[in-house]
């Protein structure tokens, strides 16, 4: 899908769609239950979708009314599935799937689509091996399909947590349920950190507890858990998803006389929270009440200023900080994100890419962008979503700010935000779907 969209202000209220980060990790944690849990205001989307159909694989049962989904989760025996796991283009269904299947004697193979594919899981297939288990790419090059069977066995590991923090989160969710305690030591600097947060925040509403330790020597981190707990998520309410409104709370702060509410945002372990202090040391018109969940921006005329952001707790962010820098006054500096590479495409590269043609100074370093802000050049263009939801989102927001401008691959938006089209156009948006 193509969509084209003019040059817009926006005004009104729009509600947060659910967090996509803690709807994979409430199916996935309801899976591993034994108890019926029920799941309020879940994010059904494409990738949602997938961690539910691959639990569905491994025994989990769902029902779903418009309201709920009630899942009753196969504890620590999962079923070995007799057909290959697809799972799409979800990262983290990959990702925690592998990890469950090391449970299972039976050899499982998990793959998904052409950009899952080029992602790496050297690290976490890595570890499993060490734990016992058969964990190989059948290509060898690290990259799904990915063959894997257990069992894995407690004791003292480690891993790599520079790539993916969903390798560290994936093995944090099963290894309660080994017959002994593990500990799980990060090596190097853990990148994405609040996302293993958000981990622990479910676990423990689960009733199961992961301790987590820094090292005596000061330098890193490691995580302590207990073995044969149980899972009993209960009743769960997913919160707002930060994320994805960063893309509405960007435009409103970008595009002048624009004023919006954004609503069912309250605190949780997200991250990508620190969109909302970003966007004020920038110089926005941003607060945020957290009692009521409602955070309100606007612009009446002034231009927000470069700043210098470390992206590495907060990699989803990087498209939206991407744009907020080519429209900024002075230089925008984005450091700290070369594991931005590894996501559904090469963001850094991907931004740099489709801003330039919009006219935007921008350089890709290694591990970051720098952009110097010139906002009364930019102009239109004809752009490449990349098949990437975050990058179509935040090109859309640069298309708002100097219309004339159309974004291929469109359709991703499905993966983590399917109503963003509908919500901007209700926020003032002109759009136009091809």
């Amino acid at each position: 899908m193509i969509v084209s969209v003019q040059k817009s202000v926006l005004a009104g209220e729009v509600n947060a769609p659910a967090s996509k980060s803690y709807t994979h990790r409430a199916v996935f944690v309801s899976a591993l239950g034994t108890r019926k849990t029920h799941l309020y205001n879940c994010l059904i989307s494409d990738d949602t979708r997938s961690t539910m159909n691959a639990c569905r694989l491994f025994g989990a049962r769902f029902e779903e009314t418009p309201e709920m989904i009630s899942v009753t989760g196969f504890g620590k025996s999962p079923a070995a599935p007799n057909e290959t796991v697809d799972i799409g283009n979800s990262g983290t269904t990959l990702r925690f799937m592998t990890a469950l299947s090391a449970l299972c004697d039976k050899e499982i193979i998990l793959t998904g689509d052409e950009s899952i594919q080029k992602r790496p899981n050297v690290p976490l297939l890595s570890t499993l091996q060490q734990m016992g288990a058969t964990a190989y790419s059948k290509n060898n090059n690290g990259c799904a399909p990915l063959i894997v069977s257990g069992k894995m066995k407690p004791g003292k590991y480690s891993i790599d947590g520079g790539v993916s923090s969903q390798f560290i989160s994936a093995l944090l969710l099963t290894c309660p349920l080994l017959d002994g305690s593990t500990e799980l030591w990060i090596d190097g600097e853990l990148k994405s950190k609040p996302y293993v947060d958000i981990t622990l925040d479910v676990a423990e509403k689960a009733g199961v507890k992961i301790i987590e330790q820094n090292r005596s020597s000061g330098n890193g981190i490691s995580y302590k858990i207990e073995g044969s707990q149980i899972y009993n998520l209960g009743d769960y309410t997913v919160p707002g998803d930060f994320s994805s409104v960063s893309y509405v709370l960007a435009a409103a702060a970008l595009i002048p006389k624009s004023r919006v509410h954004v609503k069912n945002i309250f605190p949780s372990a997200q991250g990508d929270s620190a969109i909302i202090e970003i966007l004020k040391e920038m110089g926005a018109d941003i607060s945020w009440d957290k009692k009521t969940g409602v955070v309100c921006v606007s612009n009446s005329g002034k231009k927000l200023k470069g700043i210098c952001v470390d992206a590495g707790k907060t990699p989803d962010l990087v498209p939206t900080l991407a744009v907020l820098g080519a429209f900024s006054e002075g230089t925008m500096t984005i450091q700290n994100a070369e594991h931005v590479r590894f996501k559904e495409t090469d963001r850094l590269k991907a931004m740099a890419t489709e801003l330039s043609k919009m006219g935007a100074d921008i350089v890709e370093t290694k591990d970051g962008l720098i952009i110097s802000g010139k906002s009364s050049s930019l102009k239109g263009a004809n752009l490449c979503g990349w098949d990437d939801h975050r990058i179509v989102m935040a090109l859309f927001v640069a298309g708002l700010a100097v219309g004339n401008t159309t974004i291929d691959t469109a359709e991703s938006v499905r993966i983590s935000y399917p109503s963003f089209f509908e919500d901007m156009e209700k926020i003032g948006a002109y759009v136009e779907k091809q």
